[in-house]
């Protein structure tokens, strides 16, 4: 019973070094990573899709290790669009907001992923901040999408669009 007990306190311990040496590995072989996430497009299951990519990319590197950023411009806007807010602007299409994505999007951000929305679009849109957003704030405005996607990249921003 003993050696059982030996032979099992070992195991359990080689399969802990193993877990720890795997994710430490991971975070060796990737480094800090700064990237943007670039979604201007009203698909849900694409949308949706992206989200997951963002936290297979964290679940790889470590949130510790990364400064991610959404930038939403366009109909990409309808990732944070409440449901009920398409009566009220009918520019969008969609509205992609729902418990299912606000979920996905409260889960990142408690990760530190930001969420950057185009003003452009706010303002073309009718778009009201409070009203509309799901979870959206003045600071995370940006004078335009676009320009924010081209201002990250030169700061040494990795570029991905899902």
């Amino acid at each position: 019973m003993k050696t059982l007990n030996k032979i099992l306190q070992f195991t359990l311990m080689a399969l802990i070094a193993s877990v720890s040496f795997s994710s430490m590995a991971a975070s060796d072989r990737y480094g800090k990573q700064q990237v943007v996430y670039h979604v201007n497009y009203d698909n849900a299951k694409k949308q949706a899709g992206a989200l997951r990519n963002i936290q297979n990319h964290i679940n790889a590197v470590g949130a510790e290790n990364m400064d991610i950023r959404v930038v939403m411009h366009g109909n990409g806007l309808s990732l944070i669009l409440k449901p009920d807010a398409l009566k009220e602007v009918p520019k969008f299409k969609a509205a992609n907001a729902d418990q299912v994505m606000t979920q996905k999007i409260d889960k990142l951000k408690l990760q530190g992923v930001s969420f950057n929305i185009c003003a452009n679009t706010v303002k073309g849109r009718n778009v009201n901040l409070d009203k509309h957003l799901y979870d959206a704030s003045s600071s995370d405005i940006v004078p335009s999408g676009v320009a924010e996607l081209a201002h990250l990249q030169g700061q040494g921003f990795s570029y991905v669009r899902p």
